[in-house]
């Protein structure tokens, strides 16, 4: 038996100042991209409904609907290194009320690779200093605050 799945290993995460002329997969393409150095970790990040509840007294039956959607946020752990050019821009964003760009390139293999592209609120860069026997690292907060754009990568 044999599976599909496939390994983080691989996997970079970029940004842009910039925001795209459209937010779809040409506007993404036409960004310049720098890539965020030393990533550590990207956790769970993606499309969420609110639940709508309605309880008829007169049938006293939970009906569920969709409500909003929130795209989330992402928790990233980073080697702290505040000048890498890709760092560098989250510094420079976390003090800036203006979304930057993000394009996740997932390792899907040797032939193709699927991108992830969003628009996001950096909201944090901390230190953890940690012990002496532990690499100085940041946590970056980013909000999504656009749709998540997947397209296969050429």
């Amino acid at each position: 038996m044999s599976s599909n799945a496939q390994t983080s290993a691989g996997t970079r995460l970029y940004v842009s100042a910039a925001q795209p002329a459209t937010y779809d997969e040409a506007g993404y393409a036409a960004l310049s991209w720098t890539e965020v150095g030393e990533v550590i970790s990207i956790p769970e990040f993606g499309k969420s409904y609110n639940l709508i509840t309605h309880n008829p007294l007169a049938d006293r039956k939970t009906y569920k609907r969709k409500g909003a959607y929130n795209e989330g946020n992402l928790a990233l752990q980073v080697a702290r290194v505040p000048d890498e050019a890709g760092q560098a821009i989250l510094v420079t964003a976390l003090d800036s009320d203006d979304p930057v760009s993000f394009k996740v390139d997932l390792n899907d293999g040797d032939t193709t690779n699927t991108l992830q592209n969003f628009s996001g609120m950096v909201m944090s860069y901390t230190t953890n200093t940690g012990t002496v026997d532990q690499i100085r690292t940041s946590s970056v907060t980013i909000e999504i605050d656009g749709d998540i754009i997947e397209v296969p990568a050429t």
